[in-house]
């Protein structure tokens, strides 16, 4: 029989730290390219910082949460425990904290606003919602089938061109290029959760992409990710250098993130989240380092 988990563990378990990655990629790369244009700016990006992966645990507080008030995590979940549904932590604790940690971005992002003015007040703001309505509210991102949509936005084109509007005061072809296979390679990371919780999610009338749409929709879409995320270095390189084809050494792990997916299911789908994460922090670091040489 399994241990069961201590307070802190349980804690740290609910924050998710695997997936806190997909927080910090999009700062990293966005502080590189402010580098490369001999505008980085070190208190502002370590304060980008803590506020993205502030609200990457607050979002995963409030979807343990809610997905457990909604009916989505059940005993029949086929991924990593998720303590409300498991009993580990009270679920108005979760709750509670998942506000304290979105609450606390929000003190972070009163900085950058001075720093970086409107625009930062409205993306803080518009984040600092979308986090909550990702899982709650009458109509959830996530049941409506946006879930991809908002990963792709907030996890990516937003927070990589954020991060550079904040330090350079400006934005470049090259910073929305660089977005772009940040974003991908976040969402496919969603695709493989939405594509193994699909049959659960179904019964929850969670309705995602995965669910809408099939599992073959999903693993095509997977694939598509990859393959844009891919087909983008090129063009960075076109814009800066052929340093910028580094990320390209990622492929052989595309590859066989991509054979794996399309011949798993059920829970052997939690081996390619993993991997789909790690492919997603290789990519951003290659690229980072591209950036800065």
């Amino acid at each position: 029989m399994r241990a069961r988990p201590g307070r802190f563990s349980s804690w740290v378990m609910a924050m998710r730290p695997r997936t806190l990655t997909a927080g910090v990629m999009p700062v990293l790369v966005g502080s590189a390219v402010a580098y490369r244009a001999g505008s980085f700016n070190a208190p502002v990006a370590i304060a980008t910082l803590a506020a993205a992966v502030l609200i990457q645990i607050g979002t995963n507080l409030a979807n343990d949460y809610y997905d457990f008030i909604g009916g989505a995590d059940t005993e029949a979940r086929l991924g990593p425990v998720r303590v409300t549904q498991a009993g580990l932590i009270a679920p108005a604790a979760v709750r509670n904290a998942a506000f304290a940690a979105l609450g606390l971005a929000g003190v972070a992002g009163c900085y950058l606003v001075a720093t970086g003015g409107w625009p930062i007040l409205v993306i803080g703001i518009v984040s600092l919602v979308a986090a909550l309505a990702y899982t709650a509210g009458p109509y959830p991102l996530a049941h409506l089938g946006l879930g991809d949509a908002f990963v792709f936005a907030f996890f990516g084109v937003i927070a990589v061109n954020g991060t550079v509007f904040l330090q350079c005061g400006r934005l470049s072809p090259l910073a929305l290029a660089s977005s772009i296979p940040v974003a991908c390679l976040a969402t496919a990371i969603l695709v493989v959760n939405n594509l193994r919780d699909a049959d659960t999610d179904r019964i929850a009338e969670k309705r995602t992409l995965a669910v809408r749409l099939g599992p073959g929709f999903a693993r095509a879409e997977y694939v598509t990710l990859l393959a844009v995320a891919f087909l983008a270095v090129p063009a960075m390189a076109a814009m800066g250098g052929y340093a910028l084809l580094m990320p390209l050494c990622a492929i052989p792990l595309a590859f066989r993130e991509t054979r794996a997916l399309l011949s798993r299911s059920g829970a052997a789908l939690n081996e390619s989240l993993a991997g789909t994460a790690k492919l997603h922090m290789v990519f951003g670091l290659l690229l980072a380092a591209a950036l800065i040489l």
